[in-house]
C-alpha cells in the first residue's frame, strides 16, 4: 500500500515506536521527533526533549551516545563503554546474554540520526541572529526585495538601539551633573558659611584690637602726665639771709628768683628729654623683640596653615551647630570680648601653638661610658611634686636625681641622690601619686616591684607574670592600686595590701602599655600588639568598654590627656588621639619615625611629646597634626654607630604643666629641654 510505505523524514506515530526495544529506534524516529519539537509549545517541547534525551542515553554511562555500536542482542551502547564492560564481564549490560567484542556492529543509521538531532538542538538553542547567519552561510536563497526589507528592519532596529543607548547615556550624565551640582551647592553653602564666620570673626578681632589700642593710648597718656607731674618741681627761695642779720633787699630777691626760675625750667626740659629718650629706647627695643616674635609666629602659621585652617573651621562649625541645637541666643554664645566660644578656643590654640617653635637644652647628664649598650634609659619619671626624677633601663639600676641640682649645678657635679639595684633589666617606672617615697618598676623577668626610695629597698615583689613585663602604672585616685601588662598577654591589677593580684585579664596578644584613667580607679587603657587599644572597666572585665582601631602596627604607649581624651603611640609611625567617652578618633599626628623601638610618649594639657628613631624629640600641639617643635640630640664623632643611625630617643617625660621636658636616648644621655620661641 502506498499509504503504508514509510520514508526517512516522515512523521512516525508514537504508538508504533513503542513496539521497538528500548535500545533501538526505528528509522526516521529521531528526525521526526526533532521536527515535531519545533511545532510544540515551549513547555511541551522541553518535556518531549527530555524524553528523547533519555532514549538516546547510553545505558552504561547515562550520557548521549557517541560512536554507537549495536550488539547481537539488539542493544546500542557507546563503543568505548561496551568494550570496557566486556573486558570485565562478557555479558550484555541490559539482558545479560553472553556477549563478546566480536559480536559488536556499528550502528550507522543511529549515529547519523544523533548527529542530525544534535544539529537541530544547536539550531534551536541559537539566537535569531545566529540562525540567520547560519542560513545565509548555508546558501539560503533570498530575493533582493527580501534582503532590502531585512536591511530596513535591521537599520530601524539599529537606530532604535542607538537612541535608547544615547538616552541611557544622557540619563546617566544628567544624574551625574545633578549630583555634582548638589555637592557643589553644598560646598558653596559651606564656603559661604565659612566666609561669614571669617567676616564676623575679623570684625570681632578688629573691634577688640581697637579697644586694646585705645586702652594702650590711655595708659601712655597717663604715664606722660605722671612724668610731667614728677618733673614740675617748684623752687621756693628763702627770704631770710642766714649769713646776715638784716633782711635781703627786694632787688636781690628778684634777681635770685630769676636765676632759680631759669635753672628750674632748664632742668625740667633736660629731665623730660631724658625720660623721653629712655621711653623711646625701651619702646624701640620692645618693638624689635615683638617684631621678631611676631615674625616667628607668622612662620609657624604659614608652615601649618592647612592644619590650623582645618581646626579653626572645625571649631566654628561645631560652635554654630551646638548653638542651633541648644537654641541659644547670640548673647549666650558671645563673650564679653565679642568672641564666640569657638573663636575663643581657637585663639587659645593659635596662641599656644605659635608661642613656641623650638626646644632649648638647659641641662644634660651623660653616662661615664657613652658607648656601653647597657646605657639605654627605658623609662624616666617625675615624682609627685616634680622635685625629683628617676631613670631606669637596661643597666638594672633606678637612679633618682634632684631636678633643681641637675639644672643649676655643673654637669661634672651631677650624681644621683638615690640609687637602687634590680636583678633584671628594667622596662618601666611609675611614681606613686600620693606616697612620694614609693616607686613601682617592671622588668624583663616579669617581676613588678614596689620600692621605698627612703630606705632604698624593695617593699613588695609580684612574680605572677610569666614573661617580660613592659608597663606598670599607679592609680591616681587610689594610692594602693597599680596595674601591669606583660608579654604573657595578661593585664594584672595589684593591691599593695595583698600578696597576689586582685584582677587578671587574659588577652590574645602581648601587652605593651597600661594606664589608669586619671579620674577613676576602675578604668584602664591597654595598648596591645594586636594594633588596638582596649578600654576596660575593672568592675566588668568580660569584655572591654571600647576597642579603638586605627593603628596598623603594635600600640606601644597609651597616655591620658584628660579623663575623656586618650593618646596612643604605635610602631606605624603615628600618634593618635581618642575620645574615650564618645568612642571616636580625634586626630592623627605624623612627623616622627617609629618602626620598631619604644621611643616614649608623654602628654600634658596642651602638648604631646614623643621620641623618634632619628634620635630626635618631637612636640605636637594636641590640636595640630604636625610637629610644633623638635630637637635632635648632638651626634658624637667618636661613636662608631652614629653613621648607621642606630641611636634613638628611648624615653620622655613632662614636668607637669610647664614648658620643661626630660628626654633620654639609647646612649643613656639625659637632656632637660625647654620650649621656647
Amino acid at each position: 500500500m502506498e499509504g503504508g510505505e514509510s520514508s526517512v523524514g516522515d512523521f512516525v506515530p508514537a504508538m508504533k515506536s513503542e513496539n521497538l526495544s528500548s535500545g533501538e529506534l526505528a528509522p526516521g524516529t529521531a528526525a521526526a521527533k526533532s521536527e515535531q519539537l519545533l511545532a510544540l509549545p515551549p513547555p511541551l517541547a522541553a518535556t518531549a526533549e527530555n524524553e528523547e534525551d533519555k532514549e538516546m542515553m547510553c545505558p552504561i554511562c547515562m550520557q548521549i551516545m557517541k560512536d554507537v555500536f549495536l550488539t547481537a542482542c539488539g542493544h546500542s551502547f557507546c563503543y568505548m563503554c561496551i568494550v570496557t564492560h566486556l573486558h570485565n564481564k562478557r555479558a550484555c549490560p541490559c539482558c545479560s546474554v553472553y556477549l563478546t567484542v566480536k559480536q559488536l556492529y556499528p550502528n550507522f543509521l543511529l549515529n547519523k540520526l544523533l548527529m542530525k538531532t544534535s544539529a537541530l538542538q544547536i539550531a534551536r538553542r541559537a539566537t535569531p541572529l545566529e540562525q540567520l547567519s547560519q542560513a545565509i552561510q548555508q546558501g539560503c536563497e533570498v530575493s533582493v526585495k527580501e534582503l532590502e526589507s531585512l536591511l530596513s528592519l535591521l537599520m530601524d532596529k539599529k537606530r532604535k538601539m542607538e537612541q535608547e543607548e544615547a538616552e541611557s547615556s544622557l540619563q546617566i550624565m544628567l544624574e551625574f551633573l545633578q549630583l555634582l551640582r548638589k555637592r557643589k551647592v553644598e560646598e558653596l553653602n559651606e564656603v559661604e558659611n565659612d566666609l561669614q564666620f571669617i567676616k564676623e570673626d575679623i570684625s570681632a578681632v578688629e573691634k577688640h584690637r581697637m579697644e586694646l589700642y585705645r586702652a594702650r593710648g590711655r595708659y601712655a597718656a597717663k604715664m606722660r602726665m605722671l612724668v610731667n607731674d614728677s618733673s614740675a618741681v617748684t623752687i621756693r627761695p628763702s627770704l631770710i639771709d642766714k649769713q646776715g642779720s638784716g633782711i635781703i633787699s627786694g632787688s636781690s630777691i628778684s634777681q635770685r628768683q630769676g636765676y632759680a626760675a631759669s635753672d628750674t625750667s632748664q632742668n625740667r626740659k633736660t629731665d623730660a628729654r631724658a625720660l623721653e629718650n629712655v621711653h623711646r629706647t625701651d619702646s624701640d627695643s620692645q618693638n624689635s623683640d615683638q617684631s621678631g616674635l611676631a615674625t616667628a609666629r607668622k612662620r609657624s602659621i604659614y608652615a601649618q596653615l592647612d592644619d590650623i585652617q582645618g581646626y579653626y573651621l572645625q571649631k566654628r562649625r561645631h560652635c554654630t551647630k551646638q548653638s542651633h541645637r541648644q537654641e541659644e541666643t547670640v548673647a549666650n554664645v558671645i563673650n564679653r570680648e565679642g568672641y564666640c566660644a569657638g573663636l575663643e578656643d581657637f585663639q587659645s590654640v593659635l596662641s599656644t601653638f605659635t608661642q613656641y617653635s623650638r626646644l632649648r637644652v638647659v641641662a644634660e647628664l651623660r653616662p661615664v661610658d657613652l658607648f656601653h649598650s647597657a646605657n639605654i634609659v627605658s623609662s624616666i619619671e617625675f615624682d609627685r611634686d616634680d622635685e625629683f626624677f628617676a631613670t631606669a633601663g637596661v643597666s638594672r639600676r633606678i637612679k633618682v636625681f634632684d631636678f633643681s641640682s641637675v639644672v643649676n649645678e655643673p654637669a661634672d657635679a651631677q650624681r644621683p641622690v638615690v640609687e637602687m639595684s634590680s636583678r633584671s633589666k628594667l622596662s618601666c617606672l611609675s611614681w606613686n601619686k600620693y606616697a612620694k617615697n614609693h616607686i613601682a618598676s617592671s622588668d624583663y623577668e616579669g617581676i613588678v616591684t614596689i620600692w621605698d626610695v627612703s630606705s632604698r629597698q624593695s617593699v613588695v615583689e609580684y612574680e605572677e607574670h610569666e614573661k617580660r613585663a613592659w608597663s606598670v602604672d599607679f592609680s591616681h585616685t587610689d594610692p594602693s592600686m597599680l596595674v601591669s601588662g606583660s608579654d604573657d598577654c595578661k593585664v594584672k591589677v595589684w593591691c599593695m595590701k595583698q600578696e597576689a593580684s586582685v584582677i587578671s585579664i587574659d588577652m590574645k596578644a602581648n601587652i605593651c602599655s597600661v594606664k589608669y584613667n586619671p579620674q577613676s580607679s576602675f578604668h584602664i587603657a591597654v595598648g596591645s600588639a594586636d594594633n588596638h587599644i582596649h578600654y576596660y572597666d575593672l568592675r566588668n572585665i568580660k569584655q572591654p568598654l571600647h576597642i579603638f582601631s586605627g593603628h596598623h602596627k603594635t600600640v606601644s604607649y597609651v597616655k591620658f590627656v584628660s579623663n575623656n581624651v586618650l593618646a596612643s603611640a604605635s610602631t606605624d609611625g603615628t600618634l593618635r588621639l581618642w575620645d574615650v567617652k564618645e568612642n571616636i578618633p580625634l586626630r592623627t599626628f605624623r612627623g616622627h619615625t617609629n618602626e620598631k623601638n619604644f621611643v616614649g610618649l608623654v602628654v600634658n594639657s596642651q602638648y604631646i611629646a614623643c621620641g623618634s628613631e632619628t634620635n630626635e624629640v618631637f612636640v605636637y600641639h594636641k590640636a595640630i597634626s604636625k610637629p610644633a617643635a623638635s630637637h635632635k640630640f648632638d651626634s658624637d664623632q667618636n661613636d662608631p654607630d652614629e653613621d648607621m643611625g642606630s641611636h634613638f630617643i628611648s624615653s620622655v617625660c613632662w614636668k607637669r604643666e610647664s614648658r620643661t621636658i626630660l628626654t633620654a636616648n639609647s646612649q643613656g644621655i639625659v637632656q632637660v629641654l625647654v620650649l621656647t620661641a
